[in-house]
């Protein structure tokens, strides 16, 4: 999917929603661990109840690959049935991955090849070399880490350097001679607040995919004050506020609430 269409689903769907797929066995609802596999049960359940609000998922590759290969044929298969039965809807892999050269060449070979994905989250601590591999690829977006939404990101990401620029700031600068707002985009947290206008500084019109809005406790409206463009240039990612909305057996209806009342919000602001 490139830019134009992204938008287009956007403003079409008045939501630039994105679910988060971190799907824990011990959070989703019991009489699910019954079915021959209970992870791809359960997301199905889940896209089928908020595919109308949402234009993106974001399968967190953490939360499949430990449970092995049971994990991972649950991954793809959840892969398969978005592709086949939602395909205008955005597929973020959330696997930050980012090595040497030659690595990063097989990971995105993995993610944008053998899955066909349509973006990938990139950590970009090792540089060029290892972020260029995943620019070769066309209609396909890289998502590096900028200003993420955990405690820690304070430890690295707002240090100072003696030019009075703070690492975050650096790398999203840097970033700019190896990508565009066509294959780029940024996670930035939503805990950020008003350090969206930093951001917007340096990259006033790349896509942000920003975490943080819901359990996490990160204001939408402060995000879209802040960070959205007049092309919208938000995704806005919620996982356990939707999929972990109810652990009975109304679970899907429940996450589709949940979901909905995102949307209303964000159709609220993409009016402004």
């Amino acid at each position: 999917m490139n830019r134009k269409q992204l938008v287009k689903q956007i403003f079409d769907k008045k939501t630039f929603l994105c679910v988060g797929l971190d799907v824990d066995l011990t959070k989703i609802p019991q009489h699910l661990l019954k079915a021959d596999d209970p992870i791809f049960a359960f997301n199905k359940a889940i896209i089928d109840a908020t595919a109308p609000y949402c234009v993106a998922y974001k399968p967190n590759l953490a939360f499949y690959e430990c449970y092995g290969l049971k994990g991972m044929a649950a991954f793809e298969k959840t892969v398969d049935y978005l592709k086949t039965t939602y395909p205008h809807h955005f597929i973020i892999a959330d696997a930050k991955r980012g090595d040497i050269g030659n690595t990063s060449r097989m990971y995105a070979r993995t993610f944008f090849q053998e899955y066909d994905l349509d973006a990938l989250t990139v950590a970009p601590y090792m540089g060029e070399d290892s972020i260029k591999p995943f620019l070769e690829y066309d209609r396909k977006w890289v998502v590096l880490l900028a200003l993420t939404s955990n405690k820690g990101s304070h430890d690295f990401q707002l240090t100072t350097a003696e030019n009075g620029r703070q690492l975050f700031e650096h790398v999203l600068l840097r970033s700019l001679e190896w990508g565009n707002k066509e294959n780029m985009m940024y996670v930035v947290g939503a805990t950020q607040g008003k350090m969206f206008q930093a951001v917007r500084k340096i990259v006033p019109e790349h896509f942000l995919l920003v975490p943080g809005v819901g359990a996490q406790g990160g204001s939408l409206q402060e995000v879209c004050k802040y960070g959205m463009t007049q092309d919208c240039g938000l995704l806005v990612n919620s996982s356990r506020g939707i999929i972990y909305a109810s652990q009975g057996y109304d679970f899907a209806e429940k996450a589709a609430e949940s979901a909905k009342a995102l949307q209303q919000e964000m159709a609220i602001e993409l009016l402004r």
